[in-house]
Protein backbone atom coordinates (compact mmCIF):
# COMPACT_ATOMS: atom_id res chain seq x y z
CA UNK A 1 0.00 0.00 0.00
CA UNK A 2 2.71 2.24 0.92
CA UNK A 3 4.88 1.42 -1.90
CA UNK A 4 1.87 2.35 -4.24
CA UNK A 5 1.22 5.52 -2.62
CA UNK A 6 5.34 6.51 -2.71
CA UNK A 7 5.18 5.35 -7.00
CA UNK A 8 1.78 7.56 -6.98
CA UNK A 9 3.17 10.60 -5.65
CA UNK A 10 6.58 10.39 -7.26
CA UNK A 11 5.08 10.13 -11.13
CA UNK A 12 2.29 12.88 -10.80
CA UNK A 13 5.65 16.02 -11.37
CA UNK A 14 6.92 13.84 -13.81
CA UNK A 15 3.65 13.57 -15.98
CA UNK A 16 2.78 17.39 -14.93
CA UNK A 17 6.35 17.89 -16.36
CA UNK A 18 5.20 16.20 -19.90
CA UNK A 19 1.95 17.40 -19.88
CA UNK A 20 3.79 21.29 -19.77
CA UNK A 21 6.18 19.85 -22.40
CA UNK A 22 3.76 18.74 -24.67
CA UNK A 23 2.20 21.93 -25.74
CA UNK A 24 5.58 23.70 -25.45
CA UNK A 25 7.10 21.20 -27.86
CA UNK A 26 3.70 21.19 -30.17
CA UNK A 27 4.46 25.11 -30.00
CA UNK A 28 8.19 24.75 -31.27
CA UNK A 29 7.05 22.34 -34.10
CA UNK A 30 4.90 24.56 -35.27
CA UNK A 31 6.71 27.32 -34.93
CA UNK A 32 9.24 25.94 -37.18
CA UNK A 33 6.86 24.41 -39.56
CA UNK A 34 5.45 27.90 -40.37
CA UNK A 35 8.74 29.47 -41.13
CA UNK A 36 9.60 25.89 -43.35
CA UNK A 37 6.72 26.67 -45.61
CA UNK A 38 7.00 30.72 -45.64
CA UNK A 39 10.66 29.77 -46.76
CA UNK A 40 9.25 27.47 -49.45
CA UNK A 41 6.67 29.67 -50.77
CA UNK A 42 9.30 32.27 -51.58
CA UNK A 43 11.62 29.59 -53.06
CA UNK A 44 8.34 28.51 -55.39
CA UNK A 45 8.31 32.46 -56.40
CA UNK A 46 12.29 32.63 -56.90
CA UNK A 47 11.83 28.93 -58.72
CA UNK A 48 11.18 30.82 -62.40
CA UNK A 49 13.87 33.36 -62.07
CA UNK A 50 16.80 31.78 -64.22
CA UNK A 51 14.84 30.32 -66.33
CA UNK A 52 13.42 33.70 -67.73
CA UNK A 53 16.17 33.15 -70.56
CA UNK A 54 15.29 29.90 -71.39
CA UNK A 55 12.27 30.38 -72.15
CA UNK A 56 12.75 33.84 -73.94
CA UNK A 57 15.32 31.73 -76.58
CA UNK A 58 12.85 29.34 -76.71
CA UNK A 59 9.17 30.87 -77.48
CA UNK A 60 11.12 34.36 -78.67
CA UNK A 61 9.92 36.37 -75.51
CA UNK A 62 10.71 40.04 -75.80
CA UNK A 63 12.06 41.85 -72.12
CA UNK A 64 8.44 43.54 -72.11
CA UNK A 65 7.06 39.89 -72.45
CA UNK A 66 9.13 38.38 -69.52
CA UNK A 67 8.42 41.32 -66.78
CA UNK A 68 4.68 41.39 -67.48
CA UNK A 69 4.65 37.95 -66.68
CA UNK A 70 6.36 38.84 -63.41
CA UNK A 71 4.29 41.50 -62.75
CA UNK A 72 0.98 39.90 -62.68
CA UNK A 73 2.94 37.74 -59.75
CA UNK A 74 2.64 41.04 -57.85
CA UNK A 75 -0.38 42.09 -59.00
CA UNK A 76 -2.01 39.09 -57.86
CA UNK A 77 -0.66 39.42 -54.33
CA UNK A 78 -1.78 42.88 -54.31
CA UNK A 79 -5.11 41.30 -54.51
CA UNK A 80 -4.91 38.35 -52.15
CA UNK A 81 -3.10 40.69 -49.63
CA UNK A 82 -6.92 42.65 -48.97
CA UNK A 83 -8.53 39.33 -48.47
CA UNK A 84 -6.51 37.17 -46.73
CA UNK A 85 -6.06 38.57 -43.23
CA UNK A 86 -9.54 38.93 -42.89
CA UNK A 87 -10.47 35.07 -44.33
CA UNK A 88 -7.60 34.30 -41.64
CA UNK A 89 -9.41 36.05 -38.77
CA UNK A 90 -12.65 34.43 -40.12
CA UNK A 91 -12.51 30.93 -40.65
CA UNK A 92 -9.02 30.26 -38.93
CA UNK A 93 -5.08 30.45 -40.27
CA UNK A 94 -5.07 26.27 -41.32
CA UNK A 95 -7.39 26.27 -43.70
CA UNK A 96 -5.63 29.75 -45.66
CA UNK A 97 -2.70 27.81 -45.24
CA UNK A 98 -3.82 24.65 -47.08
CA UNK A 99 -5.20 26.43 -50.00
CA UNK A 100 -2.24 28.53 -50.56
CA UNK A 101 -0.01 25.20 -50.16
CA UNK A 102 -2.47 23.63 -53.05
CA UNK A 103 -2.27 26.83 -54.70
CA UNK A 104 1.22 26.40 -54.87
CA UNK A 105 1.22 22.97 -56.56
CA UNK A 106 -1.58 23.82 -59.21
CA UNK A 107 0.98 27.11 -60.23
CA UNK A 108 3.91 24.59 -60.34
CA UNK A 109 1.65 22.17 -62.41
CA UNK A 110 1.10 24.64 -64.86
CA UNK A 111 4.37 25.67 -65.04
CA UNK A 112 5.37 21.97 -65.97
CA UNK A 113 2.76 21.76 -68.89
CA UNK A 114 3.12 25.36 -70.09
CA UNK A 115 4.11 25.79 -73.86
CA UNK A 116 3.64 29.50 -74.20
CA UNK A 117 3.47 32.41 -72.49
CA UNK A 118 -0.51 31.99 -71.41
CA UNK A 119 0.59 29.47 -69.56
CA UNK A 120 3.52 31.30 -67.59
CA UNK A 121 0.58 34.29 -66.70
CA UNK A 122 -1.79 31.71 -65.83
CA UNK A 123 0.60 29.89 -63.47
CA UNK A 124 1.83 33.27 -61.97
CA UNK A 125 -0.93 34.45 -61.23
CA UNK A 126 -1.99 31.34 -59.02
CA UNK A 127 1.45 31.93 -57.14
CA UNK A 128 0.84 35.26 -56.55
CA UNK A 129 -2.37 35.12 -54.95
CA UNK A 130 -1.41 31.77 -53.13
CA UNK A 131 2.27 33.37 -51.39
CA UNK A 132 0.36 36.49 -50.70
CA UNK A 133 -2.04 34.80 -48.76
CA UNK A 134 0.58 32.18 -47.06
CA UNK A 135 2.70 35.13 -46.21
CA UNK A 136 -0.42 36.83 -44.28
CA UNK A 137 -1.64 33.41 -43.15
CA UNK A 138 2.11 32.48 -41.46
CA UNK A 139 2.58 36.08 -40.07
CA UNK A 140 -0.94 35.72 -38.46
CA UNK A 141 -0.20 32.28 -37.44
CA UNK A 142 3.46 32.99 -35.95
CA UNK A 143 1.65 35.66 -34.09
CA UNK A 144 -0.69 33.06 -32.75
CA UNK A 145 1.93 30.82 -31.43
CA UNK A 146 4.63 33.12 -30.04
CA UNK A 147 2.53 36.03 -29.21
CA UNK A 148 5.05 37.89 -26.63
CA UNK A 149 8.40 37.11 -28.88
CA UNK A 150 7.22 39.65 -31.72
CA UNK A 151 10.65 41.40 -32.06
CA UNK A 152 12.30 38.05 -32.94
CA UNK A 153 9.45 36.64 -35.23
CA UNK A 154 9.57 39.87 -37.20
CA UNK A 155 13.08 39.72 -37.39
CA UNK A 156 13.61 35.59 -38.26
CA UNK A 157 10.97 36.50 -40.90
CA UNK A 158 12.77 38.77 -43.13
CA UNK A 159 15.87 36.11 -42.97
CA UNK A 160 13.52 33.51 -44.24
CA UNK A 161 12.11 35.57 -46.92
CA UNK A 162 15.13 36.18 -48.35
CA UNK A 163 16.75 33.19 -47.72
CA UNK A 164 14.05 30.97 -49.28
CA UNK A 165 13.90 33.51 -52.67
CA UNK A 166 17.60 32.55 -52.69
CA UNK A 167 17.49 29.20 -52.26
CA UNK A 168 14.84 28.80 -55.02
CA UNK A 169 16.40 31.28 -57.51
CA UNK A 170 20.03 29.08 -57.20
CA UNK A 171 18.08 25.39 -56.63
CA UNK A 172 16.40 26.23 -59.78
CA UNK A 173 19.17 27.11 -61.70
CA UNK A 174 21.72 24.24 -60.36
CA UNK A 175 18.71 21.68 -61.45
CA UNK A 176 17.89 23.54 -64.73
CA UNK A 177 21.78 23.50 -65.91
CA UNK A 178 23.25 20.28 -64.88
CA UNK A 179 20.08 17.51 -65.82
CA UNK A 180 17.61 16.74 -68.04
CA UNK A 181 14.04 18.86 -68.97
CA UNK A 182 15.62 21.91 -67.22
CA UNK A 183 11.68 24.06 -67.87
CA UNK A 184 10.06 21.19 -65.73
CA UNK A 185 12.60 19.32 -63.41
CA UNK A 186 13.41 22.56 -61.41
CA UNK A 187 9.28 22.29 -60.89
CA UNK A 188 9.20 18.85 -60.38
CA UNK A 189 11.41 18.79 -57.36
CA UNK A 190 10.17 21.75 -55.34
CA UNK A 191 6.21 20.21 -56.33
CA UNK A 192 7.45 17.42 -54.52
CA UNK A 193 8.54 19.41 -51.43
CA UNK A 194 5.65 21.40 -51.32
CA UNK A 195 3.41 18.08 -51.38
CA UNK A 196 5.27 16.76 -48.39
CA UNK A 197 4.59 20.06 -46.38
CA UNK A 198 1.42 20.39 -47.33
CA UNK A 199 0.76 16.75 -45.45
CA UNK A 200 2.38 17.74 -42.44
CA UNK A 201 0.48 21.15 -42.45
CA UNK A 202 -3.06 19.00 -42.67
CA UNK A 203 -1.94 16.96 -39.68
CA UNK A 204 -1.00 20.01 -37.69
CA UNK A 205 -3.24 21.97 -35.56
CA UNK A 206 -4.87 25.18 -35.67
CA UNK A 207 -3.36 27.95 -34.05
CA UNK A 208 -6.27 30.44 -33.69
CA UNK A 209 -8.89 29.55 -32.11
CA UNK A 210 -10.95 32.99 -32.15
CA UNK A 211 -12.77 32.58 -35.57
CA UNK A 212 -15.45 35.13 -35.94
CA UNK A 213 -16.94 33.35 -39.13
CA UNK A 214 -17.27 36.58 -40.53
CA UNK A 215 -15.11 38.48 -43.43
CA UNK A 216 -14.45 41.93 -42.90
CA UNK A 217 -12.38 43.60 -45.62
CA UNK A 218 -10.19 46.04 -44.40
CA UNK A 219 -9.36 49.00 -46.47
CA UNK A 220 -5.95 50.39 -46.53
CA UNK A 221 -5.05 53.68 -44.83
CA UNK A 222 -3.14 55.96 -43.42
CA UNK A 223 -3.37 58.25 -39.76
CA UNK A 224 -2.37 61.12 -39.83
CA UNK A 225 -0.40 61.24 -37.32
CA UNK A 226 1.92 59.13 -38.17
CA UNK A 227 1.93 60.00 -42.04
CA UNK A 228 5.27 60.95 -42.31
CA UNK A 229 6.93 58.29 -40.94
CA UNK A 230 4.58 56.01 -43.19
CA UNK A 231 6.27 58.21 -46.12
CA UNK A 232 9.66 57.19 -44.93
CA UNK A 233 9.23 53.66 -44.14
CA UNK A 234 7.73 53.65 -47.51
CA UNK A 235 9.85 55.19 -50.12
CA UNK A 236 12.70 53.00 -48.67
CA UNK A 237 11.11 49.99 -48.85
CA UNK A 238 9.77 50.74 -52.23
CA UNK A 239 12.60 51.68 -53.77
CA UNK A 240 14.51 48.01 -52.26
CA UNK A 241 11.58 45.98 -53.77
CA UNK A 242 12.36 48.08 -57.64
CA UNK A 243 15.76 46.66 -57.01
CA UNK A 244 14.42 42.88 -56.30
CA UNK A 245 12.14 43.03 -59.75
CA UNK A 246 14.35 43.90 -61.89
CA UNK A 247 17.22 41.15 -60.39
CA UNK A 248 14.30 38.46 -60.39
CA UNK A 249 12.94 39.20 -64.06
CA UNK A 250 15.67 40.84 -66.00
CA UNK A 251 19.08 40.40 -64.17
CA UNK A 252 20.03 36.87 -65.27
CA UNK A 253 19.74 37.81 -68.63
CA UNK A 254 21.51 41.29 -68.52
CA UNK A 255 24.47 39.07 -66.79
CA UNK A 256 24.99 36.57 -69.36
CA UNK A 257 24.70 39.64 -72.52
CA UNK A 258 27.35 41.52 -70.50
CA UNK A 259 30.11 38.84 -69.22
CA UNK A 260 29.06 36.75 -72.34
CA UNK A 261 29.06 33.63 -69.17
CA UNK A 262 25.75 32.19 -70.88
CA UNK A 263 25.21 29.85 -67.93
CA UNK A 264 22.06 29.47 -65.25
CA UNK A 265 24.22 28.87 -62.86
CA UNK A 266 26.56 31.54 -63.04
CA UNK A 267 22.89 34.21 -63.40
CA UNK A 268 21.13 32.49 -60.84
CA UNK A 269 24.05 32.98 -58.35
CA UNK A 270 24.31 36.32 -59.47
CA UNK A 271 20.47 36.94 -58.17
CA UNK A 272 21.14 34.46 -55.20
CA UNK A 273 24.11 36.93 -54.03
CA UNK A 274 21.90 39.24 -53.43
CA UNK A 275 19.07 37.76 -51.85
CA UNK A 276 21.20 36.00 -49.61
CA UNK A 277 23.19 39.00 -48.32
CA UNK A 278 20.28 40.67 -47.77
CA UNK A 279 19.31 37.96 -45.12
CA UNK A 280 22.99 38.29 -43.66
CA UNK A 281 22.73 42.13 -43.46
CA UNK A 282 19.28 41.28 -41.53
CA UNK A 283 20.61 38.66 -39.17
CA UNK A 284 23.89 40.96 -38.34
CA UNK A 285 21.94 44.38 -37.97
CA UNK A 286 19.12 42.39 -35.63
CA UNK A 287 19.80 44.69 -32.25
CA UNK A 288 20.42 47.95 -34.68
CA UNK A 289 18.02 50.99 -34.08
CA UNK A 290 15.28 50.69 -36.71
CA UNK A 291 15.07 54.10 -37.74
CA UNK A 292 19.43 54.67 -37.96
CA UNK A 293 19.45 50.80 -39.45
CA UNK A 294 16.65 52.37 -42.13
CA UNK A 295 19.03 55.64 -42.91
CA UNK A 296 22.08 53.68 -43.14
CA UNK A 297 20.47 51.15 -45.57
CA UNK A 298 18.77 54.00 -47.87
CA UNK A 299 22.60 55.64 -48.07
CA UNK A 300 24.16 52.57 -48.72
CA UNK A 301 21.97 51.65 -51.27
CA UNK A 302 22.37 54.79 -53.35
CA UNK A 303 25.71 54.41 -52.82
CA UNK A 304 25.18 50.84 -54.23
CA UNK A 305 22.80 51.63 -56.61
CA UNK A 306 24.59 54.22 -58.73
CA UNK A 307 27.92 51.82 -58.24
CA UNK A 308 26.02 48.26 -59.54
CA UNK A 309 26.31 50.45 -63.29
CA UNK A 310 29.49 50.27 -63.74
CA UNK A 311 30.13 46.97 -62.16
CA UNK A 312 27.76 45.35 -64.18
CA UNK A 313 28.12 46.66 -67.27
CA UNK A 314 31.97 46.26 -66.69
CA UNK A 315 31.36 42.40 -68.27
CA UNK A 316 33.54 41.08 -65.33
CA UNK A 317 31.88 38.36 -63.38
CA UNK A 318 33.76 39.17 -60.12
CA UNK A 319 32.84 43.02 -60.22
CA UNK A 320 28.84 41.38 -61.13
CA UNK A 321 28.86 39.68 -58.00
CA UNK A 322 30.09 42.56 -55.88
CA UNK A 323 28.05 44.98 -57.14
CA UNK A 324 24.99 42.24 -56.54
CA UNK A 325 26.73 41.51 -52.50
CA UNK A 326 26.58 45.41 -51.70
CA UNK A 327 23.18 45.75 -53.40
CA UNK A 328 21.48 42.80 -51.25
CA UNK A 329 23.17 43.83 -48.15
CA UNK A 330 22.07 47.93 -48.71
CA UNK A 331 18.48 46.46 -49.31
CA UNK A 332 18.13 43.90 -46.14
CA UNK A 333 18.99 47.30 -44.22
CA UNK A 334 16.93 49.02 -46.23
CA UNK A 335 13.93 46.99 -46.10
CA UNK A 336 14.46 45.45 -41.96
CA UNK A 337 14.81 49.14 -40.92
CA UNK A 338 12.17 50.34 -42.48
CA UNK A 339 9.37 47.49 -41.38
CA UNK A 340 10.20 48.15 -38.00
CA UNK A 341 10.18 51.47 -37.87
CA UNK A 342 6.80 51.64 -39.06
CA UNK A 343 5.79 48.67 -36.87
CA UNK A 344 6.64 50.35 -33.79
CA UNK A 345 4.55 53.22 -34.82
CA UNK A 346 1.36 52.20 -35.80
CA UNK A 347 -1.37 52.44 -33.40
CA UNK A 348 -2.71 49.16 -32.31
CA UNK A 349 -6.17 49.43 -33.59
CA UNK A 350 -4.95 50.63 -37.23
CA UNK A 351 -2.78 47.81 -37.72
CA UNK A 352 -4.19 45.76 -40.39
CA UNK A 353 -5.24 49.02 -42.61
CA UNK A 354 -1.77 50.36 -42.27
CA UNK A 355 0.04 47.62 -43.10
CA UNK A 356 -2.20 46.53 -46.08
CA UNK A 357 -1.01 50.06 -47.29
CA UNK A 358 2.54 49.69 -46.73
CA UNK A 359 2.61 46.00 -48.79
CA UNK A 360 0.26 47.11 -51.39
CA UNK A 361 2.85 49.98 -52.04
CA UNK A 362 5.94 48.00 -52.02
CA UNK A 363 4.11 45.09 -54.52
CA UNK A 364 3.24 48.39 -56.69
CA UNK A 365 6.91 49.20 -56.98
CA UNK A 366 7.71 45.38 -57.76
CA UNK A 367 4.99 45.27 -60.57
CA UNK A 368 4.72 48.94 -62.22
CA UNK A 369 8.34 49.42 -62.55
CA UNK A 370 9.05 46.21 -63.88
CA UNK A 371 7.01 46.42 -66.43
CA UNK A 372 8.42 49.81 -67.64
CA UNK A 373 12.27 48.31 -67.45
CA UNK A 374 10.66 45.72 -69.73
CA UNK A 375 9.60 48.00 -71.98
CA UNK A 376 11.84 50.14 -71.51
CA UNK A 377 14.48 47.37 -72.34
CA UNK A 378 12.69 46.08 -75.76
CA UNK A 379 13.09 49.59 -77.17
CA UNK A 380 16.79 50.67 -75.43
CA UNK A 381 18.49 47.17 -74.14
CA UNK A 382 18.65 45.83 -70.92
CA UNK A 383 22.19 47.79 -70.33
CA UNK A 384 20.72 51.45 -70.91
CA UNK A 385 18.04 50.11 -68.90
CA UNK A 386 19.13 49.04 -65.76
CA UNK A 387 21.39 52.05 -65.53
CA UNK A 388 18.22 54.53 -65.80
CA UNK A 389 16.22 52.28 -62.89
CA UNK A 390 19.60 52.24 -60.99
CA UNK A 391 19.58 55.94 -61.11
CA UNK A 392 15.64 55.84 -59.88
CA UNK A 393 16.72 53.79 -56.92
CA UNK A 394 19.27 55.77 -55.79
CA UNK A 395 16.79 59.10 -56.22
CA UNK A 396 14.04 57.47 -53.99
CA UNK A 397 16.88 56.44 -51.34
CA UNK A 398 18.14 59.53 -51.29
CA UNK A 399 14.35 61.00 -50.57
CA UNK A 400 14.00 58.93 -48.11
CA UNK A 401 17.09 59.47 -46.29
CA UNK A 402 16.40 63.23 -45.97
CA UNK A 403 13.36 63.00 -44.71
CA UNK A 404 14.74 60.89 -42.02
CA UNK A 405 17.18 62.72 -41.28
CA UNK A 406 14.96 65.85 -41.43
CA UNK A 407 12.38 64.43 -39.11
CA UNK A 408 14.78 63.30 -36.81
CA UNK A 409 14.14 64.34 -33.39
CA UNK A 410 16.87 67.49 -32.23
CA UNK A 411 19.07 66.86 -29.87
CA UNK A 412 18.81 68.51 -27.03
CA UNK A 413 21.53 70.17 -24.10
CA UNK A 414 20.80 70.96 -20.69
CA UNK A 415 22.90 74.00 -19.83
CA UNK A 416 22.56 75.60 -16.05
CA UNK A 417 21.49 78.88 -15.83
CA UNK A 418 22.78 81.44 -13.06
CA UNK A 419 20.29 80.07 -10.10
CA UNK A 420 21.45 76.55 -10.48
CA UNK A 421 18.26 75.00 -12.09
CA UNK A 422 18.54 73.13 -15.48
CA UNK A 423 17.39 74.77 -18.94
CA UNK A 424 17.50 74.00 -22.12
Amino acid sequence: MTSCAESTINATPAAAVDRMRSPRRRGRTTYVMLFVLLGLALAVSGTPSPLYGTYAREWRLSPLDLTVVFAVYALAAMSALLVAGPLTDAIGRKPVLLMSAVGLLAGLAVFMTAHSIVGLLIARVIHGASIGSAAVAVGAALLDVRPDDTARTGHLTGIVLASGMGVGVLGSAVLAQLLPHPLVLPYAVIAALTALTLIVLALSPETHGARTGRIRIVRPGVPAPIAADFAFATLGAMASWIVLGIYLSLFPQLTAQETGIHSLIFGGSAVAAMTFSAAVAQALTRHAGARRLALYGDVGLVAASLLSIPMVLSGHAIAVFVGSVALGGSFGMTFSGSFRHLTQVIPAAQRGSVMSAFYLCCYAAMAVPTILAGAAASRWGLPHTYAGFAVVVAMACGAAGMMAYRSAPPVTLHVADRTGSMSR
